[in-house]
């Protein structure tokens, strides 16, 4: 879940990874750190908290020299501390690297450490990589112990080493995601695109178990069995520009705002593959985690009702628990980043089972692509905010082309920019229900899945309790929460289930509860306290302007209480750790 970047060639090291680590922020952001080489020798510079705090008091860019890393961390193994901040290095201080994923072994490697005189200054899992590598090269060459010392790791790692005196960086990956850039006398790595935009456009993605060797002259690449191997480059058409703010106050406002130009490209996607799959399968299994699981429960829905599949909806990391598949199921995966931990372990379990597997994804050349018979990319452009809005709907886009490939869909994009002109009433909204403590929302078929994505934004930037049910459920049980003012928003778009969710607002309105809704439906507008109206349409597509009301309502929410919403506490952007 931690951000990465390297850098070797002719520029200032420190200012290339301090602009890096700017774009990586959300991946991690408990503590961050550079270490610079140079004639003197390696200069580590780190400490627990935000980027703009601790690069400003330790002056990052102060540090002379022309090949470096950094890290901004998101705590798996050590709490956030100075010592677990990264980059680590060994005993000599002159192996010196960064770290993301999880060593399950460490502790047996550590032990073996320390038996044979090695010290450690923290608690993390990521400092015995350096040891490891120091103790090899005792007997070999930099890269051949570097390989070695990855060769004794079980679990997931992206990590970048630097050695003191040599002007080449060493970089290892097993499912977590590491990227290299291309440069003109020069050579990037990063865990993520957006970091190494400002300076070029050419990236490798490295392989599962690949190891490779970058200098300011190039790149060398190697497989798990280290033997050298040539990957494909890929050249993105994103500019910096779409990985900033572009002048809104948050990155997540911004994006909320992009989807009326980025569902364009993501109903340009490629789905034709993918096609050919799904028609040859009546059994469909949809494999997803947070936000793309409620993209996944709306998926269910429509390849039930409308191509007659068998179909359902699984948590991913609960997933080998409660399935069975074979060869005659499909495995659809959705995962924005692509390297979603629990996601990936279902599809290894499911690939165990020979069942055959389409991934949703957004970048390119990710671990989830390699383990995929077909992939749909979702063209959403880099998404910088941890909460997922953009690419919920570029999600939702790509399956309807999935669903109903000869419909005409581009009435989408304008039915989301409709709803992204209600703003003004959402901040008003938003205004309204800022200091209740608890929410519900409601939603019946097609609305459901909605109204379970609306809460998880809501909770996951506002720290406010919010919980979603179907309508019908609320007399088993949650009704006995709602009390005078208790704010309980219901979509109540003009299809099938209308009249079970208006009979649902009756019974919260009869118990005080501050009823909120988006209908276009004047009986249920008589029964709320406030409500959103939303256009008549064909039932498909109520998703996609229901969705937008409440992204904007999460934001506002957040925003009138003083959190920022792009780095919800405790959360990242990509869980690549189980």
């Amino acid at each position: 879940m931690c951000g990465i970047i390297g850098y070797v060639g002719a520029r200032k090291a420190s200012e290339v990874i301090t602009q890096g680590l700017q774009k990586l922020e959300y991946r991690g952001y408990d503590s961050v750190g550079i270490a610079v080489a140079n004639e003197k020798g390696t200069e580590i510079k780190k400490d627990k908290g935000m980027f703009d705090e601790v690069s400003t008091s330790l002056q990052f860019t102060n540090v002379e020299g022309n090949i470096g890393l950094g890290h901004s961390r998101w705590a798996t193994h050590g709490v956030p501390c100075r010592e677990n901040a990264h980059p680590h290095h060994d005993c000599t201080g002159k192996i010196v690297l960064v770290h993301n994923g999880v060593i399950e072994n460490y502790y047996d490697l550590k032990k073996e450490l320390e038996e044979k005189g090695h010290k450690f200054n923290s608690d993390t899992d990521s400092e015995v990589i350096a040891h490891l590598i120091e103790e090899y090269k005792k007997t070999m060459s930099s890269k051949n112990s570097f390989f070695k010392a990855v060769k004794q790791l079980k679990g997931s790692y992206a990590i970048v080493a630097l050695i003191d005196g040599e002007k080449e960086i060493y970089l290892a990956r097993k499912n977590s995601p590491l990227i290299i850039g291309i440069g003109k006398g020069e050579m990037f790595c990063a865990s993520d695109i957006p970091a190494m935009l400002k300076y070029t456009k050419t990236f490798i993605p490295m392989e599962e178990g690949d190891l490779a060797v970058l200098s300011e002259n190039g790149y060398r690449i190697y497989n798990e069995n280290h033997e050298e191997v040539s990957r494909k480059s890929i050249t993105v058409d994103w500019d910096l520009e779409m990985a900033e703010k572009g002048g809104y106050p948050h990155f997540m406002l911004k994006e909320i705002n992009d989807q009326k130009h980025f569902l364009y490209e993501s109903l340009s996607a490629d789905v034709s593959g993918a096609l050919s799959l799904l028609n040859g399968h009546d059994n469909v299994d949809i494999v997803a985690c947070g936000t793309s699981y409620h993209a996944g429960l709306i998926l269910k829905i429509l390849l039930t009702k409308h191509l007659n599949k068998r179909a359902d909806s699984y948590i991913a990391s609960e997933y080998s628990f409660t399935a069975n598949p074979n060869e005659k199921t499909l495995i659809i995966a959705i995962s924005q980043s692509g390297e979603t931990a629990d996601t990936m372990q279902a599809l290894k379990f499911a690939k165990k089972k020979n069942a055959k597997i389409i991934s949703l994804t957004n970048i390119v050349g990710s671990s989830i692509t390699r383990l995929s018979d077909e992939v749909v990319y979702l063209n959403a452009g880099p998404e910088i905010g941890v909460a997922a809005t953009k690419t919920f709907t570029s999600q939702l886009a790509v399956i309807y082309k999935l669903v109903f490939p000869e419909k005409d869909l581009s009435e989408i994009p304008k039915i989301v920019e409709s709803m992204i002109e209600k703003e003004g009433e959402i901040r008003e909204l938003a205004n309204k229900i800022k200091d209740r403590q608890n929410v519900f929302f409601l939603g019946r078929g097609l609305s459901y899945p909605v109204a379970a994505e609306g809460a998880l934004k809501f909770k996951e930037i506002s720290y406010l309790h919010a919980e979603a049910y179907p309508g019908g459920e609320l007399k088993h049980g949650p009704l006995s929460l709602i009390e005078d003012g208790v704010p309980v928003i219901a979509l109540a778009p003009k299809d099938e289930s209308l009249s079970k969710i208006y009979g649902n607002i009756k019974e919260v309105k009869a118990r005080g509860a501050f009823v909120v809704t988006l209908t276009s439906d004047e009986s249920v507008k008589r029964e709320s306290e406030f409500s959103v109206d939303i256009p008549e349409l064909e039932e498909i597509y109520y998703p996609f302007a229901m969705i937008i009301p409440l992204q904007l309502l999460a934001y506002y929410v957040s925003n009138y209480r003083k959190i920022n919403p792009d780095k919800p506490r405790n959360l990242a952007k990509s869980v690549t750790v189980e």
